[in-house]
């Protein structure tokens, strides 16, 4: 049996002619379950002494969000130790000394700045940041950043002292911004990049964390208890911000001390294109937008109201789904955010898909909104169904993109290798499609 799966592979030219056994074992994830199970147990300890009390209001929300990043910390540090891989760029036998060292910071200090400035001017700029739920994201960026930005000077002395390689991507920019030599343009751009997602992306998280947190804690869980589709709905939105708490973390600690740096950015206009038609301001599928498939359909809870054991299936189907999306956030730790490569995991649902999150989220949205079921009438059916699958469409592309630009990695490129032949969902569309 080994010997016809190692003959295959050579056949279809994906893994090297040299390939060993070993090969056949799934690749090491860059992060372990610790993590991200650590960042849930603080969320939901929080949730339970804020349920009791009554806390459900923004600042709450951020004092889940610590409740959910301390632990977080805390178990890499403690447990997996990642401050002390080489994946870190940091020796900490190094002690670097002398003008050399001072110089570096000041230039790397100059290229953060004005990066953070540049992102400040888009926010001011752009109205849309301030009106809404980003409102709170700018309150909570407008109060912070002055602190960051203190804690940034000691921080950056403090680690080019031990960084094998002090001179990154804000080095880069900041050497072009003050006309010194050496400066490369692609670790500009890559800096770039990688900040324009976390300015992004930060912002959008930090707007919805208060309002899924709070809506979570103002349910009446003994009322639920008594409802299928009320404790579906509870438990739906349970995951949904176990999700948001995670991914928040993530964009938050980009930090070398716990390998949760950005290792790269999609360079490719695609893959942005494909993400950010997914979130606002630019999202196509809100309502009213080009891709809004919500006209003329109801809820699951509508079309099941007088089927019992139906609704509380389908509800119990669609919890699934959602704890399925959540694990593939929890999966990430400290390293989730998109459009980068954080390091390449391959344990929980990566084991089992390359994009478990999108697959299972599509899934939601179909098994939820039920398309092909109008209260209008077949005309309203077929287009709500055939917008459902521009947005499944969408999602299909972002995967591929996201793939192109994570193929660039060869330990991604490994992995990939490895879910053709074993991942349970490839082997499952392969099976489908006769390939």
């Amino acid at each position: 049996m080994v010997h016809r799966l190692l003959t295959t592979a050579r056949l279809d030219g994906r893994m090297s002619e040299a390939m060993q056994p070993s090969a056949l074992a799934r690749p090491p994830s860059a992060v372990s379950t610790g993590v991200g199970v650590a960042g849930v147990v603080g969320l939901i300890a929080w949730l339970v002494i804020a349920g009791h009390v009554g806390m459900d209001g923004p600042y709450a929300a951020l004092v889940a969000l610590a409740w959910t990043a301390v632990p977080m910390i805390g178990w890499s540090l403690a447990v997996d130790k990642v401050h002390r891989r080489a994946s870190t760029g940091i020796d900490w036998t190094l002690r670097r000394r002398g003008r050399e060292a001072v110089d570096v910071s000041l230039t790397k200090i100059a290229g953060l700045f004005a990066t953070w400035g540049a992102i400040a001017l888009v926010y001011f700029t752009g109205r849309f940041y301030w009106q809404g739920n980003f409102a709170f994201a700018m309150w909570c960026l407008t109060w912070s950043v002055p602190v960051v930005a203190l804690l940034a000077l000691p921080y950056v002395f403090w680690l080019d002292r031990r960084l094998v390689e002090p001179r990154d991507g804000a080095w880069h920019f900041g050497a072009w911004l003050t006309g010194q030599a050496g400066w490369e343009a692609a670790a500009i751009q890559g800096h770039l990049r990688a900040w324009a997602v976390k300015g992004f992306f930060l912002a959008f998280m930090l707007a919805i964390v208060p309002g899924g947190y709070g809506a979570l804690i103002r349910t009446d869980l003994r009322a639920a208890l008594h409802d299928p589709a009320a404790l579906g709905q509870w438990l739906i939105a349970l995951m949904f911000v176990v999700d948001v708490m995670i991914a928040t973390v993530g964009y938050v600690l980009t930090l070398r001390p716990l390998d949760s740096h950005i290792r790269s950015a999609n360079p490719f206009a695609a893959g942005w294109t494909a993400a950010l038609m997914c979130y606002p301001p630019f999202i196509l599928m809100e309502t009213g937008g080009p891709f809004d498939y919500h006209p003329g359909t109801q809820e699951w809870t509508v079309w099941f109201q007088w089927h019992p054991w139906l609704l509380a299936g389908w509800g119990g189907l669609l919890v699934l789904l959602t704890a399925i999306y959540a694990w593939a956030t929890v999966a990430f730790g400290l390293r989730f955010s998109n459009l980068t490569n954080r390091g390449i995991l391959t344990h929980g649902p990566y084991a089992l898909s390359r994009h478990p999150a999108y697959l299972s989220k599509n899934l939601f949205w179909w098994a939820s909104t039920l398309p092909i079921l109008s209260t209008g009438g077949i005309v309203d059916a077929v287009r709500a169904t055939l917008l459902m699958a521009v947005v499944s469409g969408i999602y299909y592309w972002r995967a591929k993109t996201e793939e192109r630009h994570l193929g660039m990695d060869p330990e991604y490129q490994a992995y990939s290798a490895w879910m053709t032949r074993y991942g349970v969902v490839p082997r499952f569309f392969g099976w489908l499609t006769g390939r």
